[in-house]
């Protein structure tokens, strides 16, 4: 119960954090006309993507592991 509750939170947050990342990505380039300006935010966005797909990773990860396999190979029940 509790790892579907983990599962539809996470798919949740990862989706807001995506859609925000696109607006971000469409306000540089729309509403910043100085090319250094939008350079560096650009240089922060793909920081901040870098670590939101770290995150995604980890969180991936972390899931799968929490599954306990026996030395076989096949999970435990």
């Amino acid at each position: 119960m509790f790892g579907k509750i983990k599962k539809v939170f996470f798919t949740g947050i990862f989706g807001i954090l995506y859609i925000s990342f696109v607006a971000q990505i469409v306000y540089v380039l729309a509403f910043m006309h100085d090319c250094e300006a939008q350079m560096g935010a650009m240089a922060a966005l793909s920081v901040e993507w870098l670590v939101l797909i770290a995150a995604r990773y980890l969180s991936k990860r972390s899931a799968s592991s929490n599954t306990q396999f026996g030395g076989n190979g096949y999970r435990r029940r």
